[in-house]
């Protein structure tokens, strides 16, 4: 039976809390900075989050909302440079130490190198973004800890087409049942099991109430001794936290198929 070769991590949502307390504010900083006025409050982003990618949310935002704007604008232009400027705000948040890693995650991480099991990224997220809070969260060399960042604007199609999941499992010339996601929304889900890949998903405020029917494992957070993780759908999870034989023992149970 196929063993466990790799984890891959989607980013925003999954390793920090980064949607809520870093995106949406660097957002509204973006905006303010424009002179636009423009404010995303925590349930408006809970909604905008339906749609992937910083630049296609605030395409989105305009066309649904036809908030006040200025006149005469070239539209794409304005975008990107709202997008960019974002980032850089949202960098400062990062380096200021706003964004804080979600319980298990450090843990799971260096069980994974401890034993060899490769690490991956998959996030519709910026390049420098993840690049960014990987970092700042966890330690200056963290992103070399990951054998494939795949970042942004990559790939055609964002998730929840499985495009990004293709081109990591590509690269690291790995097949789906080699792997295990880790992913925290609906869209994130449905990439990763459209690629084949088994998936656990850590939910959060803005994404607990999504269907994730077809995840492998749904839980509250991977979870630390300390502090026991929810477990919201699937089996069991042995000392309430996540570990690689838990990740293992999924995999097998995919590969077996429903009973």
């Amino acid at each position: 039976m196929t063993a466990l070769k790799a984890l891959i991590f989607d980013v925003d949502g999954t390793l920090a809390e980064t949607e809520r307390d870093g995106h949406r504010v660097a957002f509204n900083q973006a905006f303010a900075a424009a002179g636009l006025p423009w404010h995303w409050d925590t349930g408006l982003y809970g909604y905008l989050l339906k749609v992937s990618g910083g630049k296609e949310r605030i395409q989105f935002f305009i066309d649904k909302y036809g908030p006040p704007e200025p006149e005469a604008v070239d539209w794409p232009h304005l975008i990107a440079k709202l997008h960019q400027a974002k980032t850089d705000y949202y960098t400062a948040l990062l380096q200021a130490g706003q964004v804080k890693l979600r319980p298990g995650v450090r843990r799971l991480l260096g069980e994974a190198r401890q034993q060899g099991v490769r690490l991956a990224i998959a996030t519709t997220s910026q390049p420098q973004n993840a690049l960014a809070l990987l970092e700042t969260a966890l330690a200056p060399d963290a992103p070399d800890w990951f054998e494939v960042i795949a970042a942004g604007d990559i790939v055609a199609h964002k998730k929840p087409a499985p495009d990004i999941y293709q081109y990591v499992l590509d690269h690291m010339a790995l097949s789906p049942d080699q792997c295990v996601a880790i992913e925290d929304t609906q869209h994130g889900l449905q990439a990763a099991t459209q690629a084949g890949i088994p998936t656990i998903v850590t939910v959060n405020d803005y994404t607990r109430r999504q269907n994730f029917s077809s995840a492998a494992l749904v839980l509250s957070h991977l979870g630390e001794p300390e502090w026991p993780c929810e477990v919201l759908q699937g089996p069991p999870v042995h000392r309430m936290c996540v570990d690689l034989a838990i990740a293992a023992n999924l995999l097998k149970a995919a590969a077996c198929g429903p009973t």
